[in-house]
């Protein structure tokens, strides 16, 4: 039961993502304005993926500081800052020039 529910989830994301970037490329006429409008789509991946993470290291630190885990909280303040640099990969490349 809950296969089916995630291969439709799935469906759905794999079609929403197809959508998107077919309407990125068939409504531009500028090669340059494709490729800049892919850009931000993956950036804007990377910096969700960054969120997830820095949700979850606040959850592991707030479930480590209740147990009293010093392991825990290590993982979850590495997870935590780990979220932190993924969710500004754009700007720490834009500071830097690449």
């Amino acid at each position: 039961m809950i296969k089916k529910h995630i291969n439709k989830i799935l469906f759905i994301m794999t079609l929403v993502l197809t959508v998107t970037l077919f309407t990125a490329t068939a409504l531009a006429d500028d090669p340059l304005t494709v490729v800049n409008n892919l850009a931000d789509f993956m950036f804007s991946i990377i910096r969700a993926l960054g969120v997830i993470l820095l949700g979850f290291g606040i959850v592991q630190i707030g479930m480590s500081l209740k147990s009293h885990d010093p392991s825990q909280r290590s993982n979850g303040f590495m997870t935590f800052f780990g979220g932190l640099m993924i969710m500004f990969a754009r700007e720490s490349a834009s500071v830097s020039s690449i």
